[in-house]
């Protein structure tokens, strides 16, 4: 259900609110939050459907404001948006003349009683986000460096004004590459003696990854410049060989571990209602991100040596690894010949297992020739009496001829 309401005020707009759920049929409030959104018109379509996307996880009242500061007359135009799709309620405010510089007068009636409220500016955001009118209503402040229109985020303001609460999408972004690094450390536990970060130019979360390497190590961090997408590399340095993620994809990476085979690893970059769900589920204060900040000061402060890998810390992890890749060929190579031993001595042994049967017919030809052998020597002794007897018989007849005749 979609109201359209124009040159109207706060109540009306609630009024509509209660109006359009009662009609929806769900006169009961199921939301656990408002989200307070502030954008420009360009991108107002983006934003409400990044923050409805995340409030099915989160069902919330979505308040997106556009503020239109000018010369011309004050004036509020609403589109209140239940059901069709949208888990929660959504609002979209459009602000005009002097009404845009005090938005604070008409976001906060339409809050939510006993709930807690996120401000989120997905084109940026100010340089101190609690100092802000709306990001003071809220008790988390989300904003979005790598959106920012200016060639760099000061972090060092965003530093000196640090509120509980605050937090930005690229330090967001940075929480399965953090989870991974520390997970490397866990397993294989040795000593880091530099760090490298490669990353697009400009990329903030790039930044916020090298101070808290810095930071929690104690070692120099350098950073690189590649084509990206995003960060594309994080590397550890250790005496056994470095210890590597790599995502030059930006969707699956490689984990790398001296002395263990790489594997893959999902590492997507994530769109922007996956990063707000993520800053949904955790209201508490980000005292990680507020020391992240300043070591991030204290390391844009050093000079360029300092944040620089030395060549012999360099030079050794790679010895190392070239170490360890000749160490696992060489196992591979005894395995390889041991199995070329196991396959041939099998046939030796398959071989020998033939050999006593051809011996065993052998002597079965032996004895069977035996066997035949005196009957034959019989049959020709046979044969040479009966032939002698045939000679005497006719020697007797031959001589009884004779007498005959005489």
């Amino acid at each position: 259900m979609i109201i359209d309401l124009t040159d109207t005020t706060s109540s009306e707009i609630a009024s509509a609110l209660l109006r359009a759920r009662r009609h929806a049929g769900s006169p009961a409030m199921g939301m656990v939050g408002t989200i307070v959104v502030v954008v420009d018109e360009a991108s107002h379509h983006d934003a409400m459907k990044a923050a409805n996307e995340a409030g099915r996880e989160h069902p919330s009242r979505v308040l997106v404001a556009i503020l239109r500061p000018g010369r011309g007359a004050a004036g509020l135009d609403a589109e209140v948006r239940v059901g069709e799709g949208i888990p929660g309620e959504a609002v979209l405010l459009r602000l005009h003349g002097e009404l845009a510089k005090v938005p604070e007068s008409v976001i906060t009636p339409l809050l939510l009683p006993d709930s807690p409220v996120i401000v989120w500016w997905p084109g940026g955001g100010p340089k101190v986000p609690n100092e802000d009118p709306l990001g003071h209503l809220g008790r988390r402040r989300v904003t979005d460096a790598a959106a920012t229109r200016r060639s760099a985020v000061d972090f060092s303001a965003r530093a000196a004004g640090y509120e509980p609460g605050d937090t930005d999408f690229g330090w967001t972004r940075l929480t399965p590459w953090r989870a991974l690094l520390a997970a490397a450390l866990d397993q294989y536990p040795t000593k880091v003696t530099g760090a490298e970060v490669v990353s697009a130019r400009g990329n903030p979360s790039a930044d916020l990854l090298a101070a808290w390497l810095q930071c929690r190590l104690g070692v120099p961090v350098e950073q690189k410049t590649s084509r990206g997408p995003g960060i594309t590399a994080a590397r550890l340095f250790t005496p056994a060989g470095p210890i590597a993620l790599t995502r030059p994809d930006g969707a699956v990476a490689t984990f790398s571990v001296p002395g263990q085979p790489d594997r893959p690893v999902a590492l997507k970059r994530r769109n922007t209602s996956e990063l707000l769900s993520e800053e949904l589920r955790r209201l508490d204060p980000d005292d990680v991100y507020a020391r992240t900040l300043a070591c991030l000061v204290e390391r844009e402060a050093l000079p360029a040596d300092a944040k620089k890998v030395s060549a012999a810390d360099r030079r050794s992890t790679q010895g190392a690894a070239k170490k360890a890749a000749a160490r696992t060929a060489k196992v591979e190579g005894k395995a390889a010949s041991a199995e070329l031993e196991a396959s041939a001595s099998g046939r030796t042994r398959g071989a020998k297992k033939k050999a006593p049967a051809a011996k065993k017919t052998s002597a079965a030809a032996r004895s069977a020739r035996k066997k035949a052998t005196p009957a034959t020597s019989s049959t020709r002794k046979t044969a040479t009496k009966s032939t002698a007897k045939k000679a005497t018989a006719a020697k007797k007849g031959t001589s009884k001829k004779v007498a005959g005749r005489s």
